[in-house]
């Protein structure tokens, strides 16, 4: 969570679990404000002692990210606390402000924008507005989301900004939080529901702020330097028809996954001259290639993606995530997609199990449907094909258990091979 020397901070020990604090502290979902520029100074305080003075009367740990985006006009500011510690927290940094700009004339007015992933916002917002608009309602302000255009592959935060005094600002503050954390909760309960051998959680938070959240400063700026990313060498290639095929070469153990996408959708994957497609392929650390339409009309293509586990959980959820800014599912329904992978032959039976028991198992376990054709011809690999179809953890859940299942065979084969002996050794 800490960028060193990009960011300032101040704290109590005892907010963050330290000697005088709770562990479980560390798991709630801080609150993020932008503050204008010019504002930084007055909440700061000479030599720190007003913002030290918020610290201590709320038991928070602050951290102001005055080096991030030089020259910005706003500034973020990430607070840890309870969730009345935050509330209380934001209520004295906009009465700072207020004081601030009524003394300096600067602004006429100081709304409160609270950054929130994206990923948290339609839940926020709430079926046709709803739950926007109550928060409105109650708390007497008017509230503005900002567009998913502003996001990028290293951003996933929106700004909501509300208008109002400050106590009605602050009123909106506890409803909108409230909201968040309660995505934020369903998040991660679903994520500890899903058992995904080989992956490291902790360093996927940036898909939608789930076990983990991701270091402050690289939500808003530059990928961070601290998140656990081996340096790699990339070759883009582009096709006639300005299709990105990204190739990421690195050492870790590669996976191959071959995920089936809305025809209509490749070009916002692929983004003008191929920029969204290149991000991606850079943040995720994967090779993604969107291969070429065997007939024109087919209603999807198929994306390949090359890359360790880690690498798949980022690419997959990228394009899940896309696909549905882009609306090409709606609100109500649920984005699911067709992933294929190679398996070898001897393994597949495993996957189906006796009488289908063990496929049966997956798909209860994993909510995804799994479809191993029996017609199959292994190819010159002697691998077939294994069909996962459902939204996005229940796809990742499935390829984590099926690829459990085949390095079981493959041990058992190992095993099985050293155990025959050679026909130089004597046979007792």
């Amino acid at each position: 969570m800490r960028t060193g020397s990009w960011q300032q901070e101040f704290g109590q020990p005892g907010a963050m679990g330290g000697p005088q604090g709770p562990r479980h502290r560390q798991q709630e979902l801080p609150l993020r404000i932008l503050v204008p520029t010019q504002f930084v100074g007055a909440i700061i305080g000479k030599e720190g002692l007003t913002i030290k003075n918020i610290t201590k009367q709320t038991q928070s740990k602050v951290d102001i990210h005055r080096k991030e985006n030089t020259g910005a006009n706003e500034k973020s500011i990430t607070i840890h606390s309870s969730k009345e510690g935050c509330s209380q927290a934001c209520r004295m940094i906009l009465e700072i402000m207020e004081k601030e700009a009524n003394d300096t004339k600067i602004v006429e007015e100081v709304p409160l924008k609270i950054l929130a992933l994206n990923s948290f916002v339609g839940r926020l917002i709430g079926k046709e507005g709803r739950n926007l608009k109550k928060i409105e309602q109650d708390t007497g302000t008017k509230i503005i989301i900002s567009s998913l255009q502003d996001l990028t592959i290293y951003n996933q935060e929106r700004t909501i900004t509300v208008r109002g005094g400050v106590e009605e600002c602050c009123n909106a503050e506890v409803e909108i939080m409230k909201k968040l954390r309660e995505a934020h909760e369903n998040d991660v309960a679903l994520l500890n529901q899903t058992n995904m051998p080989g992956i490291n959680m902790s360093t996927l938070g940036i898909f939608s702020g789930l076990s983990a959240l991701p270091p402050a400063s690289g939500l808003r700026g530059p990928l961070s330097a601290s998140a656990n990313y081996s340096p790699l060498t990339i070759y883009i290639y582009l096709t006639e028809r300005s299709q990105g095929c990204l190739c990421v070469f690195q050492t870790a153990e590669q996976e191959v996954v071959y995920l089936f996408v809305p025809t209509p959708a490749v070009g916002a994957l692929i983004g003008k001259k191929g920029q969204h497609i290149r991000e991606l392929a850079h943040y995720a650390g994967a090779s993604i290639k969107i291969a070429a339409p065997d007939n024109p009309d087919d209603p999807d293509r198929m994306v390949i993606i090359t890359g360790p586990p880690e690498a798949q959980f980022k690419a997959q959820g990228r394009i899940y995530g896309k696909l549905k800014e882009e609306n090409f599912f709606t609100a109500k329904e649920e984005a699911k997609l067709e992933a294929h992978i190679k398996v070898p032959f001897t393994a597949a039976g495993r996957v189906i199990g006796k009488g289908g028991k063990t496929v049966n198992e997956l798909q209860n376990l994993t909510s995804a449907e799994v479809i191993v054709p029996r017609d199959q011809t292994a190819d010159e690999n002697d691998e077939v094909f294994v069909k996962i179809i459902g939204h996005f953890f229940a796809s990742q859940s499935a390829q984590r258990k099926i690829r459990e299942i085949v390095q079981q065979v493959k041990q058992q084969e190992r095993k099985y091979q050293q155990m025959v002996p050679t026909p130089s050794e004597p046979s007792n």
